[in-house]
């Protein structure tokens, strides 16, 4: 798969996914990832993007301050 903007082959990695709600950070470690070693952009499989949005859904209501989770644990 190549990059959307500069069109460079991208590679797959593990990085952090972070969502500022507001009233909480929730931090998702070891997220399978897209990433582009030319520009850096990332990008996300559909079922990744589905599965962490589920993880914030699960989370977001039961913190208010920082959770740290591992998409690798709640997957």
């Amino acid at each position: 798969m190549n990059c959307l903007f500069c069109k460079s082959e991208l590679t797959t990695e593990y990085t952090n996914y972070i969502a500022d709600l507001g009233k909480c950070i929730i931090i998702i470690r070891n997220v399978p990832t897209q990433v582009c070693p030319q520009c850096g952009e990332k990008s996300y499989s559909f079922d990744v993007s589905v599965h962490v949005q589920q993880l914030i859904n699960q989370v977001k209501n039961l913190v208010s301050g920082i959770a740290e989770i591992s998409y690798t644990d709640a997957a």
